[in-house]
């Protein structure tokens, strides 16, 4: 039987390789990255032997080259079926010292990346009129948080474009949702100091931090026939921080 695809961008590292090594197992899975090759080629190592994996660089803020990498995917796999936009980047500030720049930016890649793929994806799943699309949103998108203003604009956008296209694909056998993760252990959680971090798990009735594991569970099963019937939602991996 022929195995499915699944498209991850931002895949070269962090919650994006957990995911691509969790679908890895049942799929096909294309890596999407922008910037470190051999990051991107290590994780491919990794995925599991037994599918016909592929990394590919795209900057998915940029519309062509978005369209160019998608067509790459049709004519190597004849297929698309699973998108996991995960993607992002962060430019931390006070919102009076916030850059236009630094707003531009994240925008651009977190949002409009998300646009973007969508947009070229799901021409071949509205033929196959079938489809699995998982965006990553944050729970910074459903709460806010000071000094990043410009990240949790963009993740709030993820969460609205997952709603609204999930409406206008339904029709066509293409569900769409998100998953919005809460401090997950990364190497950027990591770097913080003790105290901030005991602040961070003040606020998370779990008391932990999350696993990328966790994250990429949410995913696999959003990407699985087991839901089905599960379209224009957003589900929290958070340990309780936004109930």
């Amino acid at each position: 039987m022929e195995r499915k695809t699944a498209f991850i961008s931002g895949a070269s590292r962090g919650i994006g390789e957990c995911i691509a090594k969790t679908l890895s197992k049942e799929y096909d899975v294309i890596i999407n990255y922008s910037n470190s090759e051999e990051s991107a080629n290590n994780v491919l190592a990794q995925l599991d032997p037994s599918g016909h994996h592929k990394a590919i660089k795209c900057n998915v803020a940029k519309g062509e080259e978005v369209e160019a990498m998608m067509k790459e995917i049709i004519d190597t796999y004849g297929h698309i079926d699973v998108i996991v936009n995960n993607a992002g980047i962060t430019r931390d500030n006070l919102l009076l010292r916030m850059s236009e720049e630094d707003f531009d930016s994240v925008i651009d890649v977190n949002l409009k990346g998300c646009y973007n793929c969508i947009r070229y994806a799901t021409r071949q799943m509205m033929k196959q009129r079938s489809g699995c699309i998982v965006n990553m949103a944050s729970v910074v998108g459903i709460m806010g948080n000071a000094g990043q203003a410009n990240y949790a604009a963009s993740k709030g956008g993820v969460i609205a474009l997952t709603k609204s296209v999930a409406r206008e694909l339904a029709g066509r056998g293409i569900r769409v949702n998100a998953v919005a993760p809460g401090f997950i252990d990364t190497a950027m959680t990591q770097k913080l100091d003790d105290t901030v971090k005991k602040q961070m798990l003040s606020g998370i009735p779990l008391k932990r931090f999350g696993d990328v594991q966790d994250v990429a569970n949410v995913v696999k099963f959003l990407c699985s026939e087991e839901s089905a019937y599960i379209t224009g939602q957003v589900i929290n991996v958070d340990g309780g921080m936004v109930m």
